[in-house]
């Protein structure tokens, strides 16, 4: 770590055992920042691709925000994205049956005296 950089810390709490793993099945979706260019054969990938890049970029997304948009038939199209590295499933986290998980985060910069929480504000 130095002096300059942004870091994301991700904790995450249960109402279970706290063994959080992933499971059932996926609804959520991130393009890959780090793909580069992977040539796609499927022209309907392609178009998904597109899709997903004018209105997601790299942020999370869900089928659901797909299907507003005005797609359709893309579940085999998403799962060429994601079987070549351009996508990645986001699937749900499990604990025990009848948990309850959350996700919180927080962004820090590393300053030269200190450590600052940047996502901080006056609700959070």
């Amino acid at each position: 770590m130095e002096e300059g950089e942004f870091f994301a810390i991700e904790t995450f709490g249960s109402t279970g055992k706290g063994y959080v793993r992933q499971d059932l099945e996926c609804s959520h979706y991130m393009k890959n920042s780090d793909a580069g260019h992977i040539p796609l054969r499927l022209p309907r990938a392609k178009q998904l691709l597109a899709t997903i890049d004018k209105n997601f970029s790299t942020l999370a997304f869900c089928r659901r925000y797909l299907d507003r948009l005005g797609e359709s038939k893309y579940l085999m199209a998403l799962k060429n994205l994601c079987d070549s590295g351009i996508v990645q499933p986001c699937p749900p986290l499990c604990d025990i049956k009848g948990s309850y998980i959350s996700q919180f985060e927080h962004t820090i910069l590393l300053r030269p005296t200190c450590k600052e929480v940047i996502s901080r504000g006056d609700d959070y």
